[in-house]
């Protein structure tokens, strides 16, 4: 059962209370008799922070000051919180800052120096001081003990608990301080946090930098799922007075142990200095991410690598809403082999894998072992994946990992190696194994025949001359060749593919060798344009189609009479800059329930808002694709009678 916010226990307690609406809306905090306006971001967060220091602290209502006023400070200023000793609130016990979320590391820092300015013996004259910055926080022992200047060996796990003694550590199993599943507002501002952390100014290449969020993700799972007795405390976290030098031994620690479980995932030793590694921790440290949700972990983490892989990585993603329909329109099962062999960042075999795990609530309950196991065989034995890019490898893994696994048979090869190269990898791997391929190949690239010499292996690496020779190419495109290796890989049959191409593959008239190939290859199914901007948000400008197609068997023959569907959407669900498109179709609210239909031109989606009683703050619960919806239901239509068709 979800804890219920210690805001909504103040206020249903008496302590605090909400006047006016909308921009005009303020709290007042009773037993201090102030006020102020809640809109503000900062106000929310010592709003929040205010009722925990009642509710989880066991400090009194009546001895938290809030806006208190520093003595000798030109021009005025004021303090957020202070925690007094006395019901007077005269002798000042700890001075806490209270800033917005979404603040750098820079701000965070300068926060910290205003908390220090404030808690000197010569102003509010404190024994702690501290910052909270939503799920980031810091607090440092001023007491005498330490110079005024200290700002390493004093900080302490946490602020005391009625003026007790601090902790060794905060979060200790079972305790009443343990690690929390968090919503999905909660884990993305943590996300945005680490990664403004890890690649603040280009610090860090956008793979290196998620290539070390995910080895410190990789800990901090690791050791959630550790084995230790109740009342133990976790090691990833800040323990009191530990100079970052011995935190950053003991995460390295935890990673080297599991690293060496592991070899294929991460090779490399953590790479990021002792300051930045202890910034992270404190971004992280109090959620738990193996109990939070896995859509909510799925929809976190997507957004970190949409605002990463763009650019000169942009080749690395694609964007959701093409991924989810190619996956509606092919529809995997538990029973399916799946393959992307150019998986980039993990997109189609995660969205694979969500759909099989909702299959299986189709024919299990949740939280049974029988649901655990219709989904997780899926992943550990019928999900596969290749990257050229060995980092590139190594974060579509970690993607799996974070989404409960499913990376055991992703690997780094060619995937236009020989078939016998690939297999030495991984026997998993052969000719006429896949039920369903799902890519987004490599455009525009060429495989030199100097650098390759597997391309004279490829029907499309050669020519065939007037007289009807067949010789080798000098070079081919890179998303021509991957169209005979998903032939390789893919049943007779009833093998099918959702492929990625350029739309040059398809009008060209220099390609109609290719076309010649696709048609005799494979059985056309659909093909459906995308927009001319459907890549522009990641740096690629080039107009694609996804293509649908059927792997044919060795004795069929074409028909010239196999109808096909097609359709050009023009609304997708984003535009050229990442924004969404959608339309409102319906919106319906309920008390504190709502219900939105939004629509594109692939499917339309459903979303569910609950209403927290006392803020009227809503929260979106996982977005859900409305089946057939949008050209899903067109499909659907079209292969119950298959006619010729174009939306």
């Amino acid at each position: 059962m979800q804890q219920e916010p210690y805001l909504d226990q103040a206020i249903r307690d008496g302590h605090a209370k909400f006047t006016g609406e909308g921009k005009t809306q303020r709290i007042v905090y009773i037993a201090v008799n102030h006020s102020e306006r809640y809109s503000d971001p900062e106000e929310k967060v010592r709003a929040e922070y205010w009722a925990e220091l009642i509710h989880r602290y066991n400090y009194e209502p009546g001895r938290i000051g809030v806006e208190i006023t520093v003595p000798d400070r030109t021009p005025k200023d004021a303090a957020d919180l202070v925690v007094f000793h006395d019901d007077a609130r005269t002798r000042p016990y700890a001075v806490i800052e209270c800033k917005r979320d979404d603040i750098s590391d820079a701000e965070f820092a300068q926060a910290v120096e205003q908390a220090c300015g404030n808690g000197t013996w010569a102003k509010l004259r404190a024994n702690y001081v501290g910052v909270v910055a939503g799920g980031t926080r810091r607090f440092l022992d001023f007491s005498d003990k330490y110079g005024v200047l200290e700002r390493e060996e004093n900080i302490v796990a946490d602020l005391t608990i009625q003026y007790g003694k601090p902790e060794k550590f905060k979060y200790h199993k079972g305790g009443p301080f343990d690690i929390k599943p968090v919503k999905r507002e909660v884990l993305i501002a943590a996300i945005k946090k680490c990664h403004q952390t890890l690649w603040g100014g280009g610090r860090l290449s956008p793979p290196a930098a998620f290539g070390e969020l995910c080895k410190i993700i990789f800990v901090k799972i690791s050791d959630e799922k550790a084995k230790r007795k109740k009342g133990e405390p976790y090691q990833f976290q800040i323990k009191s007075n530990e100079p970052r030098q011995k935190l950053a031994e003991r995460i390295k620690v935890i990673y080297d142990k599991e690293k060496n479980k592991d070899p294929d995932v991460f090779t490399e030793t953590i790479k990021i200095d002792e300051g930045m590694l202890s910034t992270i921790v404190s971004h992280l440290e109090s959620i738990n991410l193996s109990a939070t949700e896995l859509d909510t972990k799925g929809l976190a983490f997507e957004q970190f690598m949409d605002n990463f892989f763009k650019g000169d990585f942009g080749q690395y993603f694609t964007p959701r809403p093409i991924i989810d329909f190619a996956v509606q329109m092919l529809k995997p099962t538990d029973e399916d082999l799946v393959l992307d062999p150019a998986c980039g960042s993990g997109g189609f075999l995660l969205h694979a894998l969500d759909a099989v795990r909702k299959e299986a609530s189709d024919y299990n309950k949740p939280d049974t072992p029988e649901h655990f196991k219709h989904w997780h065989d899926f992943a550990q034995k019928r999900l596969f994946g290749i990257e050229i890019n060995e980092e590139i490898a190594r974060v579509a893994k970690m993607n799996m990992i974070l989404h409960d696994d499913g990376h055991t048979n992703v690997i780094s090869a060619d995937a236009l190696d020989s078939m016998q190269q690939i297999r030495k990898l991984n026997p998993g791997f052969g000719e006429g194994r896949f039920d369903l391929v799902l890519t987004n190949p490599p455009f525009g690239a060429q495989v030199k025949a100097t650098e390759r010499p597997y391309l004279g292996d490829y029907d499309l690496g050669n020519q065939t001359s007037k007289s009807g020779k067949s010789k080798p190419r000098n070079n081919q495109k890179t998303e021509i060749l991957f169209l005979e290796r998903i032939w390789h890989f893919l049943k007779p049959g009833t093998g099918q593919a959702a492929v990625v191409l350029p739309d040059g593959i398809l009008t060209n008239s220099s390609l109609q060798y290719v076309r010649d190939f696709l048609l005799e290859r494979f059985q056309l199914l659909a093909v459906v344009s995308l927009p001319q901007t459907a890549f522009a948000h990641y740096g690629a400008g080039v107009k694609a189609s996804l293509v649908f197609i059927r792997k044919r068997t060795e004795d069929e023959t074409p028909d010239d009479n196999e109808a096909i569907f097609m359709a050009a959407p023009e609304n997708i669900g984003y535009d050229a800059s990442g924004r969404d498109t959608f339309r409102q179709i319906k919106s319906e609210e309920s008390g504190n329930k709502k219900e939105d239909l939004l629509g594109w031109d692939f499917f339309d989606v459903q979303v569910l808002s609950e209403r927290d009683s006392i803020t009227g703050e809503w929260t979106e619960k996982p977005r859900e694709i409305v089946p057939d919806s949008g050209l899903l239901a067109e499909w659907s239509k079209f292969k119950a009678d298959p006619a010729p068709f174009f939306v």
